[in-house]
């Protein structure tokens, strides 16, 4: 089981890296262009950085939750939280490759 949490644990620690970047990307933009657009995909970055910091502060660091993660959750729980980590991830590489080009 431990492989599925720490690829989870990682392919969160990647998803807030990379949201950091789109954030900064998109709230520079929205600086300079007063666009709603960007507007809107800054609010949804900073969204889901603070979703995929929640994970990550459950995951390492909340005393109660942290252990029950570690030892409790059954391997299939864990399959699907991966997956969905690892989707994430690849979703949010996509549009930081096309937000940087």
């Amino acid at each position: 089981m431990s492989i599925w949490i720490d690829v989870a644990r990682i392919s969160t620690g990647v998803n807030v890296v990379l949201l950091l970047v789109l954030s900064a990307i998109w709230v520079r933009n929205y600086i300079q262009i007063r666009s709603k657009h960007v507007l809107g995909l800054t609010v949804f970055s900073l969204l889901l950085l603070a979703e995929n910091a929640l994970a990550l502060y459950y995951y390492f660091i909340d005393p109660d939750l942290s252990v029950w993660f570690a030892t409790a959750v059954p391997v299939i729980a864990w399959r699907a939280l991966m997956i969905l980590h690892v989707l994430e991830t690849a979703a949010i590489a996509f549009l930081l490759w096309v937000t940087w080009d």
